[in-house]
């Protein structure tokens, strides 16, 4: 299926401060521009979530990480092109976000998705736009779209139609902090 008509949909949703629902290379997600603060405000909302608790954004690119937060060492680097899972790092020294995205700790959680749809959507955006699952905090994370609930689905700005259909079950990223001595620690396997 061609999900163009769905990227310039998004487009427009995300550039007027919206949030949409859209499958990512996990689990299905819902989104925004992650340097707007209203945005961002808007799925905490929708996730009954505290604001405490962080959320993923999602970059198109490795090079691109320098632009919010530490650039990754070679350590990193090494990791994320040698793993086989969606991989999300937690990078320290974060700037140009949303307030609310950042941790008290001044870290983030950023992945480099290989999936075309988020790419694409990502590249024309031209900025970060958050993944986080598409469920109300502390219920079960959907694996896929028809296990995303009415009450999530009626609260988003617009719904993708790609990969609807899709029913193969999908799960979460890895998770690893980079320590400051340069090593990482997995949060999430």
């Amino acid at each position: 299926m061609n999900f163009q008509e769905d990227i310039k949909n998004c487009l427009q949703i995300l550039n007027n401060g919206g949030v949409i629902l859209y499958p990512t290379d996990t689990v299905w997600g819902l989104g925004c521009d992650a340097t707007n603060a209203d945005a961002v405000a808007k799925i905490f909302a929708i996730k009954q979530r505290d604001e405490k608790k962080s959320m993923i954004i999602l970059l198109a690119e490795l090079n691109k990480v320098q632009h919010f937060a530490k650039p990754p060492s070679a350590e990193i680097i090494e990791l994320i092109k040698n793993t086989n899972k969606p991989l999300t790092i937690i990078y320290p020294e974060v700037h140009g976000l949303a307030q609310t995205l950042i941790n008290e700790d001044d870290t983030i959680a950023i992945r480099i998705p290989n999936d075309d749809f988020c790419k694409d959507l990502i590249t024309a955006f031209g900025k970060p736009i958050i993944s986080t699952s598409a469920n109300i905090s502390g219920e079960n994370t959907p694996s896929v779209f028809s296990e995303i609930s009415e009450a999530i689905k009626n609260k988003v700005d617009y719904c993708c139609n790609y990969r609807q259909a899709d029913n193969n079950k999908a799960a979460p990223s890895k998770i690893v902090k980079w320590n400051a001595d340069g090593g990482f620690d997995v949060i999430r396997e």
